[in-house]
């Protein structure tokens, strides 16, 4: 018998839209996307319905080719921006709740399943988890550890893994289009206010922390990483809406 759930006073099979903005991701994409494939396994299970949809932010290499082969619907975004690329995934999403998930991130089964309880709950409005990094790195591990902490205290959305209810994402506007970083901690400011106005919660999951890829630690020197966040941390709105500012996230290295 095929489980159902009831929302807006229906009674059908929810959906979960995964949203994953892309860029030149032809090194990780298919190694994530079996994986995100491979955890949807839980919404099956849970009797959900679900989508995966990859937005090709301009990418110049095999992106799109290898998300279709993975089953993926793709849309293209020109304008090479995160947020941008987001929005434009999740327009085309037909799902009540959207996940968004990085190119680069590997969520498990068990994540997928706490996604499910929270839904299941209908006190939340949205939601997050914390962060594991791949590979071997202190100082790294140690910053992601503080975040973390910073993230459980103040349920602040770290961008690698999402999950909103779709009529709240529209209703707030979605990711803020002048942000070309950060746009996650925009982003769940505004949920918070909606949050408060309704009723409902922001959580942040942490028994199964999502794994990322440690890319930016191995690609750019800790001089790079420290002058972009003590320069966000003094300048944040003058930063966070310069592109040439955020070239981490724009320069190509893969």
């Amino acid at each position: 018998m095929l489980k159902t759930h009831m929302y807006a006073n229906r009674l059908y099979p929810l959906q979960i839209s995964i949203v994953i903005p892309a860029f030149n991701e032809e090194r990780l994409l298919a190694e994530s996307l079996a994986c995100i494939n491979k955890s949807r396994a839980a919404f099956e299970h849970a009797g959900f319905e679900s989508e995966l949809i990859v937005c090709d932010n301009n990418s110049t290499d095999r992106t799109a080719e290898i998300a279709r082969a993975a089953g993926a619907t793709v849309v293209f975004e020109q304008v090479n921006q995160i947020g941008r690329a987001r929005n434009t995934g999740a327009a085309a999403a037909s799902g009540e709740w959207l996940l968004f998930v990085d190119a680069d991130t590997k969520p498990s089964a068990e994540l997928f399943a706490e996604v499910v309880e929270q839904i299941r709950a209908r006190k939340v409005l949205a939601g997050g988890c914390v962060i594991r990094l791949q590979g071997n790195h202190r100082a790294a591990a140690f910053v992601t550890g503080m975040w973390n902490w910073v993230s459980r205290k103040r349920r602040l959305l770290a961008g690698s893994f999402i999950f909103v209810e779709t009529a709240a994402f529209r209703k707030i506007g979605g990711f803020n289009q002048e942000f070309f970083a950060g746009e996650e901690l925009d982003l769940a400011n505004r949920l918070h206010k909606l949050a408060r106005e309704t009723g409902r919660e922001i959580v942040i999951l942490h028994r199964h922390p999502i794994l990322t890829s440690d890319r930016k630690v191995r690609l750019y020197t800790p001089w790079e990483l420290l002058r972009f966040i003590l320069h966000a941390g003094f300048r944040p709105k003058a930063v966070l809406r310069d592109k040439a500012a955020c070239h981490a996230w724009y320069d190509g290295r893969r």
